[in-house]
């Protein structure tokens, strides 16, 4: 089949839709369930990218979950301890393959952003995987293979309607891409950068100390941020992306957006928000939403004398401005990488108060010198890559 027939595209009344091959080959990716739509697809392999090159990279399993083709999380196959399943909803005795911790990561990086997203796996799912997914409210999935008991629980979600994808995995794409905008075609040749270690080696700080994990977060976070929309910043710990900001216009607002994400990520380990009394009737999009909103600026918005029996047995106590700054100042090794460099070292300032100690960048401001003074006033490593990662 060199073609797929879509309902729509971007929109409804964008008609026809579909995805073809132009050379009449045959696509790469065949559909095992469902109707994935233009955006579907976009997720899809866009995501499939992303978790190839960290597969190939690292060796390890790995899982991106996707939103309006950007990763709203991305994470190595690492094992969950009990705060990290009780974070992310997951049984405490479920027996989970590396795959499956891999996407209860990704997806747990940022719940309330990966409320229906896509998912992308970078090895056969399998049933502990499909079983992790069959309880999440999620678009669709894309993987090299499907074992046979997995795919049927796939299928079974959304009434038999849900999205499964599979891709050859060593399809290879043509050295040219095309896209038109306004009836202009544009011509480019694919981003095929491969990268590694080497992109690590120009360290310009006075620390000039790389540990291993950190050179795999840092590593984590360049391939994330290959496939993210412009602009954007990622902030990684412990082989699992916690934080990315994702299309902003701005790099400090993208850094402030990132580690505002990876603040609350580290905020949910609080014993307090773990232990949140919530009533048993109230589904885990709600609670993601009501710990959002705990952990916001108007927590009486779900914690309130007239609204906190909606959804907890008994009326928690909110969380202080002091309670949060102190459990934050202790959060340390921290990853940061961006797809562009930073103009200002105000971008150092606020990662640092979200624990970062280890920063990758393309380097190349005229300003360079402010952005390296600030990272050696708090004894950050930092590393020019040398080349920028833009993705539109």
């Amino acid at each position: 089949m060199n073609e797929i027939q879509l309902k729509y595209g971007c929109n409804p009344n964008q008609k026809p839709a579909r995805i073809f091959m132009v050379d009449g080959a045959n696509l790469p990716v065949d559909v095992l369930n469902g109707k994935p739509g233009y955006i579907n697809f976009l997720d899809a392999l866009n995501s499939w990218q992303l978790v190839k090159e960290l597969k190939e990279n690292t060796g390890m399993v790995a899982a991106a979950s996707f939103k309006h083709v950007s990763p709203a999380g991305a994470a190595l196959g690492f094992p969950l301890d009990r705060v990290l399943r009780k974070m992310y909803h997951v049984d405490p005795k479920a027996k989970l393959s590396p795959l499956a911790c891999a996407y209860a990561r990704a997806r747990g990086a940022d719940r309330m952003s990966s409320f229906g997203d896509w998912i992308a796996l970078s090895d056969i799912c399998d049933v502990s995987t499909a079983k992790i997914i069959k309880n999440e409210v999620t678009d669709g999935v894309i993987a090299p293979g499907y074992n046979p008991e997995a795919l049927e629980i796939l299928k079974s979600k959304k009434n038999g309607n849900y999205n499964v994808v599979r891709i050859e995995s060593d399809y290879m794409p043509v050295s040219l891409e095309h896209k038109q905008v306004y009836g202009i075609t544009f011509e480019q040749g694919r981003n095929s950068l491969k990268i590694d270690n080497s992109m690590l080696e120009n360290i310009v700080t006075e620390n000039k100390t790389l540990t291993d994990a950190q050179k795999r977060d840092l590593i984590v976070a360049l391939i994330t941020l290959k496939y993210t929309q412009s602009n954007s910043v990622c902030y990684v710990q412990d082989g699992q992306v916690i934080g990315v900001g994702a299309g902003q216009q701005s790099r400090i607002h993208c850094t402030r957006l990132a580690g505002q994400k990876a603040d609350n990520w580290q905020l949910r380990h609080m014993p307090k928000v773990l232990n949140l009394p919530f009533r048993d009737d109230v589904a885990k999009p709600n609670r993601d939403n009501a710990i959002d909103v705990y952990l916001g600026d108007t927590p009486e918005d779900v914690i309130g004398n007239d609204v906190w029996a909606e959804t907890f047995t008994k009326q928690p106590k909110p969380l202080s401005k002091a309670q949060k700054q102190k459990w934050l100042s202790k959060v340390t090794g921290v990853c940061l990488g961006s797809d562009a460099f930073f103009p200002f070292g105000d971008n150092i300032e606020r990662a640092r108060r979200s624990g970062v100690t280890a920063i990758v960048e393309p380097g190349g401001s005229i300003r360079d010198h402010q952005v390296i003074d600030t990272c050696n006033k708090y004894g950050i490593v930092m590393a020019f890559c040398g080349l920028r990662l833009f993705h539109h």
